[in-house]
Formats: structure tokens, sequence, C-alpha cells
């Protein structure tokens, strides 16, 4: 059962040793803290430095930010998934830069209230950029707590979570609370790792319950998740005039905002053909005929996995309508690099001439 004293000494030593180099470190400015707390979220840190790094050089402030196009915005963020956190992004940059004058919130209650910032992200921000001693609480930090107090019950569970909070807000160091969340979240990514941790370099290991019963491997406990259901989904490649015609995604849903060729899944039954008529129809007003394969892929989100196959269409009959889609377009080949597509698309788009 770890001493908060001590371990905070020991934790907090280890760090400043041994804390890797990222370009958001040792900084205070809090637009860079929300920068990349928020392109983290969901994301390695070695995919989302590049991301990061490029944000940036293209958006130094948070008025540059807050002045940019949506669109822009979410090409620069293409191909790191959970479109939603760009636009929320851009909402919260705009709040800052133009009703707060620049000036971000300094308490992570505060800052919850900027769009995209949950408890997490509010509480990482507060205690780098501010120094307030507000815990934060993600996979790592939630897998060392576990450990460290040989917690055996789910972290998935609600009333687990809240334990862990509240353990993590007790432990916390409240003169470094920066430098102290850093540090758990470098110790769980570095030292005690998900698979065999590194129990022998820990510089916490005397206070870890788990490692004192033997049991630190098998932790944290965690729920049974069924398995991705899988989708087979076919795509129109229609083609006028030397242009494509791209269809744009809602913006509130999966890949929101984002451009696509017209497509969907395949039904029970259903076959390639009979589902490309029917999208085409039902998504763009058109009528088409079914062509050549162009290619087929495969895809995994999160919580799904797909395999698109993508078929050259004529169109037989039609005026563009955009149903179900926030807009549709014909582009030319040469200019898909100006639009945001889902990475899934970008296995094949190399393909259309």
């Amino acid at each position: 059962m770890p001493d908060p004293p001590p371990f905070r000494r020991a934790l907090l030593a280890w760090y400043r040793r041994h804390k890797r180099p990222m370009p958001w470190r040792d900084t205070g400015d809090p637009y860079r803290i929300w920068l990349c707390e928020v392109i983290l979220q969901q994301t390695r840190v070695e995919q989302g430095t590049p991301y990061y790094e490029r944000f940036v050089a293209a958006y130094p402030t948070v008025h540059a930010l807050a002045d940019a196009p949506e669109s822009a915005v979410l090409k620069l963020w293409e191909g790191l998934g959970y479109y939603s956190r760009a636009r929320n992004l851009h909402r919260a940059a705009k709040m800052v830069s133009w009703e707060m004058n620049g000036e971000f919130p300094r308490t992570a209650t505060e800052l919850e209230q900027l769009p995209g910032v949950g408890r997490y992200t509010a509480a990482a921000i507060a205690s780098i950029a501010f120094h307030e001693p507000a815990a934060v609480l993600d996979g790592n930090v939630m897998r060392v707590l576990a450990r460290l107090y040989a917690i055996e019950e789910s972290i998935d569970s609600t009333t687990t979570r809240n334990r862990l909070w509240k353990l993590a807000n007790e432990l916390i160091a409240p003169r470094s609370p920066g430098d102290f969340n850093q540090g758990m979240m470098e110790l769980g990514s570095l030292v005690c790792r998900p698979v065999e941790p590194r129990c022998e370099s820990c510089p916490v290991v005397p206070h870890c319950e788990a490692h004192a019963r033997g049991i630190a491997p098998r932790l944290p406990a965690r729920k049974a998740k069924a398995p991705p259901p899988h989708h087979e989904m076919v795509a129109a490649a229609i083609k006028r005039n030397g242009r494509y015609l791209l269809s744009q995604r809602p913006e509130n849903g999966l890949l929101g905002g984002l451009w696509e060729l017209p497509n969907g899944r395949v039904e029970t039954g259903e076959s390639h053909e009979s589902a490309l008529l029917r999208i085409i129809s039902k998504s763009t007003g058109l009528g088409g005929k079914p062509g050549k394969v162009v290619a087929t892929v495969k895809h995994a989100y999160s919580h799904f996995k797909i395999t698109m196959t993508v078929y050259t269409c004529e169109i037989a009959a039609g005026r563009t309508v955009p149903n179900g889609h926030a807009a549709l377009r014909w582009v030319p080949r040469n200019k898909f690099e100006e639009l945001a597509f889902p990475k899934a698309h970008h296995k094949f788009l190399d393909l259309l001439r």
C-alpha cells in the first residue's frame, strides 16, 4: 500500500531522470498542452507526435486554429480517426479565441466546459499548465493504481473507476501535480506495462501490493470483450467528364465531415450488384450500372471491421440528390489531396485515375 510522501518522491525523481523527450513537455503553454492531450486521446505517442508537430506548425496559436476553416483542420487530422475530436478541437479553439480573448480556463472544472474536454483531459491541462492538484486517470494510470493497491475487481466497472479516481487524487503530489501525473503515465507506459511488467526496474516497487503478493502480471482485471462485428460493404466509383462523385458525411456521426465514394453495407442475402444499385439510388438519386472491381480492402475501426469492394459505375439516369449526406460534389482526381478521406479510402484512392 503506497505511503504518499515517499511514493511521490520516488516517482518524481524517476520521472525527472527518465522522461522521454517530447515536443510538448517542458512547456507551460496551455494551448500546446491542450493540443497534445486532445491528439493523444485514443492515439499512441508515436503516432500522435507528427500530428502535433504539424498542427503547431500550421496553427501556432489558439487564434490561428480558431480562424482556420474546418475542412483544413480535418485534412490535417486525416488518419488519426475519431474525427469528432478534430471538430471539437476546432469548436473549443473558437470558444477560447473569440469568447475568452485567447485565455484558457485555469481549473479542471472550468476546462471541462470546453467541447471535447472530459475529466481526464481537463485534469491534465490544469495540472501541467496551471499546477492544479487534479489527478489524471487514463489506461496507464489505471493499470499502475490497480497494481499498487492490488485491486482485483474489473477496472471496467463504474464502481472501480470511481475508486481509482479517488485513489489518484489522494496520491497526487500537491506541489508538482503536472510532473506527478506525467510520471504516473510514463511509469505505466515504460515500466508497469500491460504484459510482462518490469518490476525489477520499477522505482516504486516497494509500495506495490500486487508485486508483494505476486499477482502483478494478472492485473488489472478486465471484462471479456465480444469479438467486433464484420460488415461487407460496396463503394461506387462514379466518373463523369474526368470527375468523380464524392459524398460528404454528416458532421454528427462516424467520420463526420469526411469525403468518400458513395458506399454502404451489403445486406444479408444481397448481391454486390443489387447493393450498389440500391446505395447509389438512395444516397445520390442517380441510376447506375456496376462495372469492374477496382479494389477490395479490409479495415478495422474501434468497434467493427469491414471488407469494402470498390466498383466502377456508369450513370444510367437521374440527377444528384444528397440524401443522407451533407453534400455531393464532382471532384477531379487531382483535387482529392485537398479533401479529408477516411483511412480505408486511402487504401484504394491511388487506383482511381
